[in-house]
C-alpha cells in the first residue's frame, strides 16, 4: 500500500512486513526517513540527525547544519553538497554537470507500467515522484513499486530532456538507500565459468564496496545481487537487505561508509565506459532494481525472491508448468554427429520418462568445429543430408519434443554471414578484434543485424516443429566501439542489451509455445532481465554434482530452483574429472529442472534403469521444485555437508537432500535439522518407518545413516499424517 501524508509531507509505501518512508524536506529534496519492519504511520522526522560536520557544504541559502551530505536522500545528484555517492550524473552541451533536483509533484498508478525496452517485474499499485532541474530544463520521475503480501520494492529512474539542447548521462542508477548505520556485512557472488556464483560474505569498512561487470553481460565473475546483513544474521535469523538488478548487461552495485558512519546502496547500469545522449523529447529509462527486506535471515530474503520471479516475472505462460526432463547429445556426441547417432540416443531413453530431445551445437552452417559456421542459420546437409526432419520424427515417434541449440548473438570469421557483412561484428577499422572461442560478437545495436537474427531463427523455427531452443552466448564483449554511434560509442553496452532484448520479444511473444533455455557457456548470464524471457538457465557448464552443489547454493540466493537447469552426466566429469555416483548425480541434479547430458547408447543397462527410476522421482517432487519453500540447512562452503530442504506452501510435504563429499570413517553422528514444518503436525519419513511431530524434527532433528564412500546422498520424503 501507498499512503502520502500531506500534512507532513511524507509518503509510506508499506507491505505486510515492511515500510519505506521518505519526505519531502523544506528544500524541496526527497528525504530518506526509514526502511525496515513495518511501523505505524507516524511523523518521523525526529530521525533526522542534524549536525554540523564541518569541511563541508551547506545547501544554498540553508544553515550550516543543514547538508545533503548528512541527510538521507532518494536521489542524490552530482556536485550539490552530497559528497557521497549519487544515483545521477548530467553534463550539458556547455560542459556543466551540476544542478539542482527538486520535488516537481507526484501521481499514484493503480498499475505498474511496463519499462520501455526493458524487462521488468509486473505489478500493481506504484509511486511516481517527479523531480525537475530548471536551469537544464530536466526532469526525472523516480518510480516505487509495492506489493501487498511481500516485502518487495521495485525501483527505477526516467530522465526526461524538456529542453531544446541534448546532455548526457554519465551516470544513471536506479535505486539508492540510505542506511543509519555501517555495521554490516555485505554477500555476494562472484565466481568464474565453471564455478559460478559462489557464495561469499565480506565485512564492509568505510570506503565503496563494490560489485560489477564491465564484461557486457552480468557474467558469471559477479552475479547483478548484493545484500548487506547483520554480522550475526544466518539463514533464518537476523536483518537483510537484499538487492538484484533486472538487467543483463553492465552493471554496478556500490556500498559506500563515509565519516557519517552510515551506509548508501546505490545500482544500476555500470557507468564505467557509460555515457547516453539524451535528445530534446526523449526519455531514458533505467532498469529496474528489486529490493528485499528481510528480518528472517537470508533464507526470509530467498523465498522472497523466490515467490516474486516465480509469480511476477518468469513468463506466465510456463512459470507454474513442469519443466521439460531433457536429454541432450553435447557431452555425447559434441559437433561429430549423424542422423543415425541422435535417433540411437532417442531410441535408447524411450521409456525412461525422458520427454524431450535437444540437438545442440553442430547442426548448421559448415559446422563441425567451433571455428567456422556461426551466424548461417540453415541446416548442414552434407552432416544431416534429410536436416532435421528425421530427427524430429524420431523424437515424436519414440513419445518426445524436439529442442535446439542456438548462438545468435555470436558469428565466426568463417562463415557466409561475415564474408557478406564482416561489419556487422562489434570491430575498430584498422584493429585486429579480439576472438573468444575463435568467435567474433555481432553488433547489436545495429537494427539490420537484429533483424537479420530474428528472420532467421523464425525461419527455423517456422518450418521445423521445435518446441525447445537452448540460447547460448560463448564470449563476452571487447573492442567496444561501433561507427554508427561515432563520438556516442560508450552507449554500446546498453544499446546492445537493449538490441538483444528486442530480439527475444520478437522471438519468445512470435513463438510462444516454445520453450526457452538461457545459456552463457552455463550460468554467466544468470539474472532476472534473462528470466523474465527465458524460464531457466543452463546453470553452469560444471555438472560435476560436487561442484553443482556449491553452485546451485549460491544461485538459489536469489533465483527459484525452477529456473535452475541442472544435468546428470558421464563420469569422469568432463570439467573436472570427478567421480560421481550416479545416484548422486541424480540427486542433486532433481534440485532444479532436471535433464541429462551423456551418451545413453553406451549406458549400463542398470543406468538406465536408474534414469527411469530418477525421472519418475523428480515427477513426484517437482511441484516443489515450481513452488516449495527452500530452507537451506547446511552450507558446503563451510562443511562437509550439503543440504537443502523444500516444503509445500501448504507444509503437508518436503524434500530433503543431501550430500557428504568426504567420507569420514567412525566419524561424528550426522544430525540435520529440517526447518519450515507446521510443529504440531505429525510427520512421516517413509525411508526412515518414523512418525514424530514437526517441533521434534525441527528441534531434535533428524539423525542419518552417512552414505558411504565420497559424495554420497540421501534424500528423505516428509509426509502430513494424521495421528
Amino acid at each position: 500500500m501507498i499512503f502520502y501524508d500531506e500534512g507532513i509531507r511524507t509518503f509510506y509505501l508499506e507491505s505486510k512486513d515492511m515500510t519505506y518512508a521518505f519526505c519531502i524536506s523544506v528544500h524541496g529534496f526527497l528525504q530518506h526517513l526509514y526502511y525496515g519492519k513495518r511501523i505505524a504511520r507516524e511523523d518521523l522526522s525526529y530521525s533526522v540527525y542534524h549536525i554540523d560536520r564541518g569541511h563541508g557544504s551547506n545547501i544554498a541559502g540553508a544553515p550550516r547544519n543543514e547538508s545533503l551530505n548528512v541527510y538521507g536522500n532518494e536521489c542524490p545528484t552530482y556536485g550539490r553538497s552530497d559528497y557521497r555517492q549519487s544515483m545521477i550524473a548530467v553534463c550539458d552541451e556547455a560542459g556543466v554537470r551540476v544542478g539542482d533536483w527538486r520535488y516537481a509533484g507526484h501521481r499514484i498508478l493503480k498499475e505498474k507500467p511496463e519499462l520501455k525496452g526493458l524487462p521488468s517485474v509486473r505489478g500493481k499499485e506504484t509511486l511516481v515522484v517527479k523531480l525537475r532541474e530548471e536551469r537544464m530544463r530536466a526532469e526525472v520521475e523516480l518510480f516505487y513499486t509495492v506489493f501487498e503480501e511481500l516485502p518487495v520494492i521495485l525501483r527505477h529512474m526516467e530522465v526526461c530532456n524538456c529542453g531544446e539542447g541534448s546532455f548526457w548521462l554519465d551516470r544513471a542508477f536506479s535505486f539508492c538507500v540510505d542506511l543509519p548505520d555501517n555495521k554490516w556485512e555485505a554477500v555476494t557472488l562472484p565466481g568464474a565459468h565453471l564455478r559460478e556464483r559462489f557464495m561469499e560474505r565480506t565485512a564492509l569498512s568505510h570506503g565503496t564496496f563494490t560489485v560489477e561487470s564491465k564484461r557486457g553481460v552480468s557474467s558469471g565473475q559477479m552475479n547483478p545481487f548484493l545484500a548487506v546483513i547483520r554480522e550475526n544474521t544466518g539463514e533464518e535469523q537476523g536483518e537483510v537487505y537484499g538487492f538484484n538488478l533486472v538487467y543483463s548487461g553492465d552493471f554496478a552495485l556500490k556500498a559506500e561508509s563515509e565519516q557519517n558512519d552510515e551506509l548508501r546502496i546505490v545500482g544500476g547500469i555500470n557507468d564505467y565506459d557509460f555515457s547516453w545522449e539524451v535528445h530534446p523529447g526523449e526519455v531514458f529509462t533505467t532498469p529496474e532494481a528489486v529490493m528485499v527486506y528481510s528480518s528472517q535471515g537470508i533464507g526470509g530474503m530467498s523465498r522472497t525472491f523466490h515467490d516474486l520471479y516465480r509469480n511476477y516475472l518468469v513468463n506466465p505462460r510456463f512459470s507454474k508448468r513442469p519443466r521439460p526432463v531433457v536429454i541432450n547429445n553435447w557431452e555425447a556426441t559434441y559437433m561429430d554427429f549423424t542422423t543415425e547417432k541422435l535417433c540411437a540416443i532417442i531410441e535408447s531413453v524411450k521409456g525412461t520418462g525422458i520427454d524431450t530431445f535437444v540437438l545442440d551445437d553442430g547442426w548448421f552452417g559448415v559446422r563441425n568445429h567451433d571455428r567456422s559456421g556461426l551466424g548461417d542459420w540453415f541446416v548442414n546437409m552434407d552432416k544431416l543430408p534429410q536436416g532435421l526432419q528425421p530427427i524430429i520424427d524420431c523424437a515424436h515417434a519414440n513419445g518426445m519434443k524436439f529442442g535446439l541449440w542456438f548462438e545468435p548473438e555470436m558469428v565466426n570469421t568463417d562463415s557466409d554471414l561475415y564474408r557478406r557483412h564482416p561489419d556487422w561484428a562489434i570491430h575498430v577499422e584498422g584493429l585486429v578484434p579480439c576472438t573468444g572461442r575463435d568467435q567474433l560478437v555481432l553488433d547489436l545495436s545495429r537494427d539490420e543485424v537484429c533483424e537479420y537474427i530474428i528472420e532467421s531463427v523464425s525461419k527455423i523455427l517456422r518450418e521445423n516443429a521445435i518446441d525447445y531452443v537452448k540460447w547460448d552466448m560463448n564470449r563476452t564483449l571487447t573492442d567496444n566501439y561501433s561507427a554508427h554511434l561515432g563520438r556516442n560509442a560508450k552507449e554500446l553496452h546498453h544499446r546492445y542489451v537493449l538490441g538483444f532484448y528486442r530480439i527475444c520479444e520478437a522471438l519468445v511473444n512470435g513463438f510462444p509455445d516454445v520453450f526457452f533455455e538461457g545459456c552463457a557457456s552455463g550460468g554467466c548470464r544468470f539474472d532476472p532481465g534473462m528470466l523474465y524471457y527465458f524460464p531457466q538457465i543452463w546453470t553452469s557448464d560444471d555438472s560435476d554434482a560436487y561442484m553443482r552443489t556449491i553452485i546451485q547454493y549460491g544461485t538459489s540466493l536469489c533465483y527459484p530452483l525452477a529456473t535452475h537447469s541442472c544435468h546428470v552426466s558421464v563420469c569422469p566429469n568432463h570439467q573436472s574429472g570427478r567421480v560421481t555416483p550416479f545416484a548422486s548425480r541424480g540427486d542433486i541434479a532433481h534440485l532444479g529442472a532436471t535433464g541429462y547430458e551423456l551418451d545413453t547408447t553406451k549406458c549400463p543397462k542398470e543406468e538406465l534403469v536408474q534414469i527411469k527410476e530418477q525421472v519418475t522421482q523428480y515427477r513426484e517432487m517437482q511441484e516443489l521444485i515450481l513452488s516449495g519453500d527452500l530452507y537451506r540447512l547446511n552450507n558446503p562452503l563451510k562443511e562437509n555437508l550439503f543440504c537443502e530442504m523444500l516444503v509445500s506452501k501448504d507444509q503437508k510435504k518436503a524434500h530433503i537432500t543431501l550430500m557428504v563429499p568426504i567420507c569420514v570413517p567412525n566419524g561424528r553422528a550426522l544430525r540435520i535439522y529440517p526447518r519450515g514444518l507446521c510443529p504440531e503436525a505429525f510427520y512421516e519419513i517413509p525411508e526412515l518407518g518414523l512418525v514424530k511431530r514437526g517441533d521434534t524434527w525441527m528441534n531434535l532433528g533428524i539423525l542419518v545413516q552417512s552414505p558411504f564412500g565420497d559424495f554420497g546422498t540421501k534424500t528423505y520424503r516428509m509426509v502430513q499424517v494424521e495421528r
